[in-house]
């Protein structure tokens, strides 16, 4: 049998080493590879012109840092086998697969009740059915029911290798200097005691470092207005292609996309065998955008002007609101733009968009982010810190705003 053993060359990382035939495996399943066809970042391509890393990237890049720590914590003697190292490394390989096109927009448009949580677990169940029940353990830890709890939370907690790595890629490719974070020496600073990871005291400023830095990647990056405004932009246009297509209208569209705007699909149709898990698996990026182009010239007034606007990038223009808006405001929004447009008020309704954008940075009711002293005390950050506060660790700022389409005019 051919050795398989690959070295990968990261912009972020550096060279990044495929250990053994089972994970090279999983790399080149469809599933995975479809990840280089869908951006990480989503549409912050819009506002940042180097954002156009894909979730493949991504995937790699926290295998990677998995693989680092892993080797830290055996260094301190956490007993870790060969088997849950590569199962952990596999597991979190496969923790974004079940993003659709441009991150969340399809959960909130094309399928209902699915989130991308459900479908990455049916998507990990296929691919282990492809690889012959070699998966099992991996996706035991990704769903916390393996025994080693700390291994779950290496995946997915308030400072899991998902986050150190999409903090040091985004701002690596936004130019936002920022989000960087120390990960190396994170990594180098965890620990675990009774089954939970743990950051050593003298670890504790580079946590400061990270809760800040991702704190002010989810403002000016993730949850930038513009990003924001172009996303629900782009839910306006699939909604409106959706209800054209369910009401009997020919719109161009490859034959995946197709399958979610001309009927219903709701998570009773998925299972790892499913003709809604292929369809599913089959979207990506270029689906939306190519029917995007070509709506164009779709014959409806409102997903034409939804789309041309959208290709040119005159997106959504967002304005903060104080407070939510009444229905006399709605009804004159929708009164002005079927005047704009020549269409009725109900679909006026399309070119604009009441949102609410939120964020906390620290959770209490989550799995804390615990620091060692060395007397052997185990202290939650949101206390152990002399820096951080509580209170704005915890809060949840919210911004509500009006998104409304440009006025079809050269600006």
């Amino acid at each position: 049998m051919p050795n398989k053993r690959k070295i990968i060359n990261d912009p972020v990382f550096g060279f990044l080493s495929i250990p053994n035939e089972l994970i090279y495996d999983v790399l080149q399943h469809p599933y995975v590879q479809r990840l280089n066809r869908i951006r990480q970042l989503g549409l912050s391509y819009l506002v940042y012109p180097g954002a156009m890393h894909s979730r493949f990237g991504h995937s790699l890049g926290a295998m990677h840092l998995m693989h680092e720590a892993i080797g830290s914590l055996r260094l301190k003697g956490v007993e870790i086998t060969e088997h849950e190292e590569t199962s952990a490394m596999i597991a979190i390989l496969l923790h974004d697969i079940g993003h659709g096109p441009f991150s969340h927009v399809l959960e909130h448009t094309l399928v209902e009740g699915v989130t991308h949580e459900d479908i990455s677990l049916l998507m990990m169940e296929r691919i282990n059915i492809d690889l012959h029940g070699q998966l099992d353990t991996a996706i035991s830890i990704f769903k916390n029911e393996y025994p080693k709890h700390f291994l779950h939370q290496l995946i997915s907690s308030q400072l899991d290798v998902d986050r150190m790595d999409y903090l040091c890629r985004d701002s690596f490719f936004t130019g936002v200097q920022e989000g960087r974070v120390a990960s190396e020496r994170l990594l180098k600073m965890l620990d675990v005691r009774d089954d939970r990871l743990v950051v050593q005291v003298k670890g504790i400023y580079s946590v400061e470092k990270f809760l800040v830095a991702r704190r002010l990647m989810y403002w000016q990056v993730y949850l930038h207005k513009t990003s924001v405004a172009a996303e629900q932009h782009l839910i306006k246009i699939l909604s409106r292609a959706k209800e054209l297509a369910r009401g009997g209208k020919e719109l161009f569209c490859s034959p995946a996309l197709r399958y979610f705007l001309y009927q219903p699909v709701t998570f009773g149709m998925f299972s790892p065998t499913s003709e809604a898990l292929e369809k599913y698996a089959l979207l990506d990026d270029n689906d939306v955008l190519s029917a995007i182009k070509a709506w164009i010239s779709a014959g409806d007034k409102v997903l034409s002007a939804l789309s041309e606007s959208f290709i040119n990038r005159r997106l959504f223009r967002g304005e903060l609101l104080e407070a939510p808006l009444t229905e006399a405001q709605k009804a004159a929004l929708n009164k002005e733009y079927a005047a704009l447009l020549g269409v009725s008020e109900q679909e006026a309704s399309y070119c604009w968009s009441e949102h609410i954008s939120t964020s906390n940075t620290y959770s209490e009711k989550a799995d804390t982010i615990d620091i060692l002293y060395s007397d052997g005390t185990v202290r939650d950050i949101a206390d152990a810190s002399e820096i951080l506060d509580l209170e704005a660790l915890t809060r949840k700022p919210i911004k509500r705003y009006l998104f409304k389409l440009r006025e079809l005019v050269n600006e």
